[in-house]
């Protein structure tokens, strides 16, 4: 996909990053405590996939769990940007799914090997029209609510963000040169819940906005 939806067009997203336990509960029940600054990963833009999309799960993916998150967009080059400052490189706000093909993660990290591949599969990012950051409001004070085929599956608030925005901006543009387009996932909160072929998710973010993705098996009409 590589594009966006926005109020004004499509957008070129360039880079998609991830954080990396970014809510203290989901840490824990992953067994491990949150980063003491923020840490992430990246996406390749062909894992973006947009509201109403189909997932295809790939016949070698093994067991996929889906963590709602909000994720935030670059509206201007940034780099090095304080945190008092950062704010202001921020476009807007999507709903974003971070799908993470968990078998080939655990195995990756248990060789020593990059994981890439466990979270960069092709519809591995789905993600909502993007809402400005104006229309927001506070963006450590929402309700994050993902559905699995109609069922509460995972809650959460951006409250429980262990790095909150700013931060974010500022730690990842100390390092890498953020442009426009560049999307960045803030971490999910607990409860990830597992997904499969047949299932339709539906993510909502109040005021932010809606993605839902129905999950289809490879060769599947």
């Amino acid at each position: 996909m590589g594009w966006l939806e926005t109020p004004d067009g499509r957008l070129r997203v360039g880079k998609v990053l991830g954080l990396v336990r970014n809510y203290r509960a989901h840490a824990e029940e992953s067994g491990m405590q949150p980063p003491s600054e923020p840490v992430f990963f990246l996406k390749p833009t062909t894992a973006l996939l947009p509201d109403g999309g189909r997932l295809v799960v790939p016949p070698d993916a093994g067991v996929l769990d889906a963590e709602a998150e909000l994720a935030l967009v670059i509206g201007e080059t940034t780099k090095a940007v304080p945190a008092a400052q950062a704010d202001a490189s921020i476009l807007g706000y999507c709903a974003f799914l971070d799908i993470t093909a968990r078998d080939l993660q655990r195995h990756a990290m248990a060789e020593g090997l990059p994981w890439t591949l466990a979270k960069g599969m092709d519809g591995f990012a789905p993600i909502s029209a993007l809402r400005p950051r104006e229309e927001v409001g506070d963006p450590h004070n929402l309700d994050i609510r993902l559905a699995v085929n109609g069922e509460g599956a995972q809650q959460g608030s951006t409250a429980e963000m262990v790095h909150r925005i700013p931060e974010i901006v500022a730690a990842v543009s100390a390092r890498l040169t953020l442009e426009r387009g560049d999307v960045i996932a803030t971490g999910t909160p607990a409860g990830v819940p597992r997904i499969g072929a047949g299932d339709q998710l539906d993510l909502r973010i109040p005021s932010v906005g809606r993605l839902r993705v129905t999950v289809k098996a490879s060769g599947s009409p």
